[in-house]
Formats: structure tokens, sequence, C-alpha cells
């Protein structure tokens, strides 16, 4: 049994991924600190099912807790760690923007530090397509220049991706990263829009529809972006004898790292989005139009050919099947 770390595992995407990597026969000890950024009542939810595996151990803990990560390091010694957890949302961002240097930034310190001090094979974290910021080239590639961030939020996962480059060049740890684009699916996080939307949609409410719907996301699928992630997990990164200096690649490098989009690689305009949500609910949503929000992004559009080149995947799912199953795990869970 192989035995994996994975830090947010009562969060969306650590549920779904430590689910299906138990399901596979590896022993998993899932790191979280259940914080009441939304509601606690579903990552005990997910937490619940996950504890009914014999290969499942449960650490509440935050990040930021330099001598509670040190001690897990210690005294589990996880070959492999999948780095999840991470102060999320780009709005809220505006509001406590303390939260995100205290998670992302001393957070993630504490997490390579564990990996480098006990000989972690790989470590596999989540960025996001927010490090793309003002960059207007689509679809983004891991091959763009990504020094423009238009959040905190970004800025936080951009540092990531230095701060893992920095360990992997000075210690050799091996490191992938991985930028997500708006995942979604059942068990999914109640501040995103596709949430938020069938909540206010079946209550009767209006919905908030930002730059008056003239929005494009690379809407992706849980099941794939757990795809991707399980296929990346034996892929130990190593250096790139043709890297240099003179012309970088920064999706690759002398050192033993790589980054990967993971996106469903067709992004969906929002009020078509919206008109596909409202025939899974049959019921039409009251819209309110509304500009754009400081933070966000008009349009995200993943680049997919080195992840599909390196591991042979391609995510496939669309909205139509994915917002079908997510509205039925709705309808069941909330009654």
């Amino acid at each position: 049994m192989m035995k994996l770390l994975v830090t947010g595992a009562a969060g969306f995407i650590g549920y779904h991924l430590s689910k299906r990597l138990l399901e596979k026969g590896c022993e998993i000890v899932g790191l979280d600190n259940l914080n009441d950024y939304y509601e606690v009542s579903l990552k005990e939810d997910r937490l619940k099912r996950l504890v009914q595996y014999d290969g499942f151990t449960f650490v509440q803990a935050s990040l930021e807790d330099r001598d509670r990560v040190e001690k897990l390091f210690e005294i589990y010694r996880p070959p492999r760690v999948i780095h999840l957890a991470a102060q999320a949302g780009v709005r809220y961002s505006l509001e406590n923007p303390h939260a995100y240097i205290d998670s992302n930034v001393v957070g993630f310190l504490n997490i390579l530090e564990g990996c480098r001090h006990n000989q972690v094979e790989h470590l596999i974290f989540a960025s996001s397509s927010s490090v793309y910021g003002a960059n207007k080239a689509q679809p983004f590639s891991v091959q763009h220049n990504v020094d423009h961030p238009v959040s905190l939020y970004a800025a936080t996962k951009k540092a990531n991706e230095l701060m893992a480059h920095t360990y992997s060049s000075l210690y050799g740890l091996p490191v992938t990263g991985l930028r997500f684009f708006t995942v979604y699916g059942p068990w999914g996080r109640p501040d995103m829009a596709y949430f938020s939307f069938t909540r206010a949609i079946l209550q009767g409410e209006p919905i908030k529809v930002f730059n008056y719907g003239k929005m494009k996301r690379d809407f992706t699928y849980i099941d794939d972006i757990v795809e991707g992630v399980v296929r990346l997990v034996d892929r130990i990164p190593e250096p790139d004898p043709h890297w240099e200096g003179t012309n970088p690649d920064p999706g690759r490098s002398y050192a033993p790292y790589r980054i990967y989009n993971i996106g469903n690689n067709k992004p969906v305009e929002l009020m078509h989005f919206i008109r596909v949500l409202e025939r899974a609910l049959g019921r039409e949503a009251e819209k309110e139009l509304m500009p754009m929000q400081p933070g966000d992004v008009v349009e995200t559009y993943a680049d997919i050919d080195d992840l599909a080149g390196d591991v042979g995947f391609r995510p496939a799912t669309g909205i139509e099947a994915g917002l079908a199953k997510f509205v039925d795990w709705y309808r069941e869970y909330y009654g």
C-alpha cells in the first residue's frame, strides 16, 4: 500500500481524490483544519465518508501551525504528498488578505520543509488558473509568463510555484504543480458560482451575474481533475537536460520540477452555463446583471497539451453531464 499525505482532505478536491486513492488501496493521512470559510457541516460529512475506509487517518491541524506539521511528517513519514489545502477564493482575498498569507504562504513553507527533511519522493501541489492574471493570450499555456496576477489569491499561488521551484532546485525535491481550472461537481464548494446559483434558483432568489454575463470559464468536472492527479502521482519529474536559462521554459526546469494545466480545454460562456443549469433544475433563474468584480478575469482557457503528452489524459466531461450529476447530488444532499 502506498502511503500519501493529502492536505485539505475534507475539502472538495481533497475529498474526491482521497476517496479515489483509498479505493485503489492506498493509505491516506488526511490533514485539514475544518475552518469556517464555508459551512463546516459539509466538510464533516465528507470526512464521515472517508473515515469508513480502513486506510484513512485524519489529522486536524492548520498548515501555519509549524510544530503540528513537523510532528505529522515525523510520525507518518509519507513518501508522497499531495498538497491541496489553501485559503481559496478570489473575492474573499479582498476582505481578509492575512488569511491567504498565513495559509498559502506560511503554510506552504511548512509543507516544503516537511518534505525536505523527511525524504519525500514526490510533492504535488495545487496552483490555480488565477496565476495567468492579466494574460490575454488564449489558451493559457504553462509556457506563458505569469508575472501579472490581479488578486492576492493569485499572487499567493504564483508564490507557491516560486517557492516550490526553489526547494526543487536547492534540495532536489521532485515537485509537480497543477493549475486547476474552475472545478465543479458533487460535494463542491458553496462559495463557487454554480453552487450559489443552484441554491438561489431553487429558493426563488435572483442570481448575480458579473460582467453582465460576458465571461467564459473552462469548467472542469471533478472526476477529470482527480483522474489527472492520480495519473501524475507516479510520474516523478526529472531535470530537463534541454532547459536553458537564455530561453527559459516556465513549465519545465533544470531542477526536478514541472507545471501542468488541468482544465476542460473548452471554455463555456457564463450565460450558456446558466441555461444548462436551469434545464437541469427545471427552473428559470432571475438574473441580476452586475459589473465586473475586482480581481476577476474575463476568460479562462487551458492548454493541456503537456498533460496529454506526458500522461495521456484530456478532461472530457461536458457541462451537460457534469451539471446533471451535481444537481442530482444537491437535491439528495439538501433534500
